[in-house]
């Protein structure tokens, strides 16, 4: 399954895959922000190489890989460069990109009642790089960011950018410290100073992001972001809309999935949505792998903007094509999971389109779900934050209507620290 180009889910526009720097919708603008590039692949089947480096073993079937071929660069030139920032990555945060452990959960499974033949089997991403899901994202920017540098499609070193202050904050500061590349993270006011002393330790430049006075709704460290980026910054971030290269890399978890999974068959994927690039992404890739699984998006009840831009886009044949009047700014977020707390779903339409594929539908569990799903993964031994344990807050909800011999995957990712 080569990646052969791109193409905009809203206007169609097209870009080769031999393309530098394919961030953003060429049509998009500060106007008319709403496109987003979606990868195009050819019709073979998924094959992974023997490689304890997903990102090795995909190699041509991800993007950035695929860029450099076109340009020239070889398979052993594009391994190395992996293992080169691999090196410095685990130097730095004590992991790396390898396939992260993947398990039936005895205790999770007992706890839910699933029956033997079935169970509740879980990702574990809080051992992966920068303690959560978010660094694979980020990886394939960054790659193709080293690739065009040697190719001498980027010249000089612009300064990174994103707005975050969870896991994906951590994560781009954790890889632009290895590339050795200055980074801009922009913050809520609210972020705590303690998050900031992390962020200072890994290098990067912490902005808190106030509203202005002329600022719409929706996020004041998002709009921040964005100006950064319209005055030469790179968009190092997991929304899909600002630097399409981060849906790229986030397929390998769902590819992991479909090749760790030792049965024939999984019936449900529960995953956790804050922007929404996580479950598009991870779904893509294990349909890839295993065929068509049912995506079930979860949110909190005290924010889901996802939820209702599903209901106001059914009938719908092209959602994008709504995106103004059913993706909105969603008024006061609040959970105990506060790494899903986007008031906006920036990659609704990719989660909408995989729902509608696979036959899953948004789950919105309440905060006592929430509370109750994450001491479970305590209990059960992950050492995850309620951000992290949210898709399984999705499964409780739904407990009553899933049989106890159903094989269920959820994936627990965002590490208490």
């Amino acid at each position: 399954m080569n990646v052969t180009g791109w193409r905009c889910a809203t206007c169609s526009a097209e870009l080769a895959v031999s393309t530098p720097m394919p961030f953003r919708c060429p049509d998009a603008s500060a106007d008319n922000p709403r496109h987003v590039l979606q990868i195009v692949h050819d019709d073979a089947p998924v094959k992974l190489a023997d490689n304890d480096s997903i990102f090795v073993a995909a190699d041509l079937q991800l993007a950035w890989a695929a860029y450099a071929d076109a340009h020239g660069m070889s398979a052993g030139d594009r391994a190395a460069l992996i293992g080169e920032l691999n090196a410095a990555i685990e130097a730095i945060d004590g992991a790396t990109f390898v396939a992260t452990r993947f398990e039936r959960s005895a205790v999770l499974s007992d706890e839910l009642g699933m029956a033997a033949e079935g169970g509740v089997w879980v990702k574990d991403e809080t051992g992966g790089v920068g303690g959560s899901q978010k660094a694979r994202f980020l990886f394939s920017i960054l790659l193709h960011l080293r690739a065009a540098e040697r190719l001498g499609h980027l010249t000089e070193r612009p300064p990174l950018a994103i707005a975050s202050c969870g896991n994906a904050a951590l994560a781009a500061a954790t890889l632009a410290k290895a590339a050795d590349w200055p980074i801009d993270v922009y913050v809520p006011t609210w972020m705590s100073d303690g998050f900031g002393d992390r962020l200072d330790a890994l290098g990067a430049r912490v902005h808190r992001s106030e509203r202005r006075d002329h600022d719409p709704p929706g996020d004041p460290a998002m709009f921040r972001f964005r100006d950064a980026v319209a005055a030469g910054a790179v968009p190092f971030t997991v929304q899909g809309p600002e630097n399409a290269l981060c849906l790229d890399g986030g397929r390998t978890l769902g590819w992991e999935i479909g090749t760790q999974f030792p049965g024939e068959h999984i019936d449900r994927l529960f995953v956790q949505v804050g922007g929404g690039a996580f479950a598009t992404a991870a779904s893509q890739g294990l349909d890839a792998i295993h065929g068509a699984v049912p995506l079930y998006a979860v949110q909190a009840a005290g924010c889901a903007p996802l939820e209702r831009a599903w209901n106001q886009s059914a009938g719908v044949d092209q959602v994008a094509k709504v995106w103004a009047e059913a993706m909105t700014v969603w008024d006061d977020p609040a959970s105990l999971a506060d790494g899903i707390l986007d008031d906006e779903t920036y990659d609704w339409v990719g989660v909408v389109e995989a729902m509608r594929r696979n036959g899953g539908v948004p789950v919105v569990a309440s905060e006592a779900k929430i509370e109750e799903a994450h001491r479970l993964g305590r209990q059960a031994g992950y050492n995850v934050s309620p951000t992290g344990s949210a898709g399984l807050a999705g499964l409780l909800a739904m407990r009553d209507d899933i049989a106890a011999s159903e094989n269920v995957v959820v994936v627990l990712s965002g590490v208490t620290r």
